[in-house]
């Protein structure tokens, strides 16, 4: 029985089925504008940039969670998070600065930080960029779900509102991403309380130590992946920012082609499964998609794993170890 705090909203559609749902972040709500200094715009070579998508499927008994996607669409991925009975958004939101001005930091060990968090709050805590309330990541995904509700009542999105329905219930929000998704989904989750954070091929920001901040999110609720020819694993970035993110508490770094889930109970997965010696592959094949990895059999070899991520039960954990000697933390050398 979950708590009554996380208590799923039951369906009751009379034709119960998977909704796949998309809506310009521009329509929906007014006051969302374009920011073409740091490539943050609403359409790009003639074509909508702004695109969100959503997926609920009403015939999987409900989490009553809602994971937020901070990457590309990737239907695999939100085939098996509808199919694990999770609610998705995936937002359109200020990402594109990271090109321009990731370089930029000079002797502030905080800077790119300081952007993905005005990025994901709309709130001000960098002169680096300005990125207002209504462009950030939690206005567009509150913005998103309110429409959804009205649009979509069968998948019961109001659920995630709050009670005055003026801001989303973050207590039941799962934020997650890939490489640049999941370090900005770890920094937000320093900063405000979710669920849970997943996140696949990352953080970075490895010449940074704001992973080391203090969380509002209890740290046994971050996961990661990662395959262990991704250049953010074999730089030792994912290494430094997964022990400055205190998860070594939870268990060892495990790989999952040689244990079978859970895992005991760790936080830290990785992957060594043939890619091809390719290290652009191994980046995205941790993520269901066409650079997963598949069986003989054409089947993906990580579903365990994905599963895993987005469902284990967060209060078990694996035993503490000790912080990796060999994991280079001070990168900035």
């Amino acid at each position: 029985m979950l708590p009554s705090a996380f208590a799923a909203t039951p369906y009751n559609d009379p034709n119960p089925q998977r909704y796949e749902l998309t809506a310009r972040a521009s329509e929906i709500d007014p006051n969302a504008k374009e920011h073409p200094e740091i490539d943050f715009v609403f359409t790009k070579n003639g074509k909508p940039s702004d695109t969100e998508k959503a997926v609920v499927d009403t015939r999987v008994a409900p989490q009553g969670k809602l994971v937020i996607w901070l990457m590309g669409y990737s239907a695999p991925l939100f085939e098996r998070v509808s199919g694990y009975g999770l609610h998705g958004i995936q937002v359109h939101y200020a990402n594109g600065w990271f090109g321009k001005l990731s370089k930029l930091a000079g002797d502030d060990d905080k800077y790119t930080g300081k952007i993905r968090l005005e990025a994901a709050t709309g709130e001000d805590f960098t002169p680096a960029v300005t990125i207002p309330k209504a462009d950030g990541m939690m206005e567009r995904s509150y913005q998103f779900v309110k429409w959804l509700s009205q649009k979509n009542p069968q998948g019961k999105w109001e659920q995630f509102l709050t009670e005055d329905g003026k801001g989303l219930r973050w207590d039941k929000v799962i934020i997650s991403g890939s490489s640049h998704g999941s370090t900005t989904s770890a920094r937000f989750a320093l900063h405000q309380k979710v669920d849970r954070v997943v996140m696949f091929c990352g953080p970075r920001d490895q010449l940074e130590n704001w992973q080391a901040l203090p969380s509002a999110t209890p740290k046994n609720r971050f996961f990661g992946f990662s395959h262990v020819l991704d250049g953010g694993w074999t730089g030792d970035h994912y290494c430094r920012s997964w022990e400055l993110l205190g998860l070594h508490q939870f268990g060892p770094i495990v790989n999952v082609d040689k244990v079978k889930a859970p895992y005991g109970s760790t936080r830290r997965l990785i992957t060594d499964a043939d890619v091809k010696n390719d290290a652009k592959k191994a980046h995205s094949s941790v993520v269901p998609g066409g650079a997963a990895v598949k069986d003989a059999e054409g089947k993906f070899i990580h579903e365990d794993v994905w599963r895993y991520l987005f469902l284990h039960p967060v209060e078990e954990t694996g035993s503490a170890v000790p912080a990796d000697p060999e994991c280079l933390k001070e990168q900035k050398k």
